[in-house]
């Protein structure tokens, strides 16, 4: 009997043994599955971000997002638990982790995983403005995220009809109040540009809007959208186009006062889209700003020039812009990957791996 009962319990723990040894082996064929190392990123790169480890992230519109360490580049999809692989928005939480906003959610990367985050509907809206807070904004969604919790939020809505005198709704969205641009200002108040109801400024207790026609429907039925809000070194603020600029004044009845923002060229108003679609101020107080297909425009304060984007075959399609951790500027297409300032060009970045 000792002989059969030693017999059992060396096959049990050999059963056992294995089992752990499988579901080991398991692990690790998973974590090493985690995200696939590519050679190349996609050609249509929207959304460009640095981390605090000096990682870079490019968010595709369609086939996910990828990880550069400088090393290797490691693309992430919804195979790894990624909620959608249109991205449109990179940011990092005072935690470390990666919140990454999708056509169709909001991810959270912990560095060993994606955890969809799931909105909050408040009664009361939840608005409010806390330092480490993260917005995102895209079409029909308006989010605010506190390290914790998602909040989804809604606009107050204006006399539309009133301010611009004619129908607000023609865009492809259908949505007057539709998010197309979230951006901070230098002492930390949010805006948020629209499809047609013009921009809106939250200090964290009130909204101030800007119902300004050129921030909505044009006469000829066009719908550029306030897509970036950026902050000039003289404290004006420039709202996807080169018409106007607003100081903030409270002693005013609209609380700003709309300015000319430049003298333009009659060639440039001629052959040329005068909104742009994206914009930084870099460190000097330079204005950064991104046609789709009309290339770079920079604003010294006093002259406006123009950066044609060509890579030998066809004009680059820009998407957005952004600036890193060293004050390098990036460029994101809809056709070409991606493109580095270098010098006083702007070359396509090919990853050295």
């Amino acid at each position: 009997m000792k002989i059969v009962l030693v017999i059992l319990i060396s096959n049990i723990l050999a059963s056992c043994n294995g089992q752990l040894k499988s579901e080991s082996e398991q692990a690790e064929i998973k974590s090493h599955e985690f995200g696939k190392v590519v050679s190349e990123l996609d050609d249509q790169i929207w959304r460009i971000f640095q981390d605090s480890k000096d990682n870079y992230w490019f968010g595709s519109n369609g086939n996910g997002i990828y990880k550069f360490d400088k090393t290797i580049i490691t693309q992430f999809t919804t195979k790894d638990g990624l909620v959608n692989n249109s991205i449109r928005g990179i940011q990092e939480d005072s935690a470390g982790n990666i919140i990454i906003m999708t056509a169709k959610g909001i991810s959270k990367y912990t560095g060993t995983e994606f955890i969809t985050l799931k909105p909050v509907k408040s009664s009361n809206n939840e608005w409010k403005l806390q330092p480490n807070d993260l917005w995102f904004g895209y079409l029909n969604d308006l989010y605010r995220f506190d390290g914790k919790s998602l909040y989804e939020l809604e606009l107050p809505r204006k006399d539309l009809k009133k301010a611009f005198g004619r129908n607000t709704s023609q865009g492809n969205n259908n949505n007057p109040y539709a998010v197309f641009g979230v951006n901070k200002d230098k002492a930390g108040n949010v805006w948020f540009g629209t499809e047609s109801a013009g921009a809106f400024r939250f200090d964290g207790e009130i909204f101030l809007w800007f119902g300004e026609k050129e921030l909505s429907t044009l006469p000829d039925g066009r719908v550029p959208g306030v897509r970036s809000m950026i902050q000039d070194k003289d404290g004006n603020y420039w709202l996807s186009n080169f018409y106007s600029k607003y100081r903030i004044a409270p002693d005013l009845p609209n609380g700003y006062e709309k300015m000319k923002a430049v003298e333009l060229p009659k060639e440039i108003v001629k052959d040329k889209i005068l909104y742009f679609n994206a914009g930084i101020a870099d460190e000097n107080g330079n204005l950064w700003m991104t046609t789709y297909g009309g290339g770079v425009w920079k604003y010294d304060g006093k002259t406006l020039s123009n950066f044609e984007i060509n890579n030998g075959k066809e004009d680059v399609l820009l998407i957005s812009i952004y600036q890193d951790n060293k004050g390098t500027i990036w460029l994101g297409t809809n056709n070409d990957g991606v493109y580095k300032r270098i010098g006083n060009d702007f070359k396509k970045f090919e990853p050295k791996m």
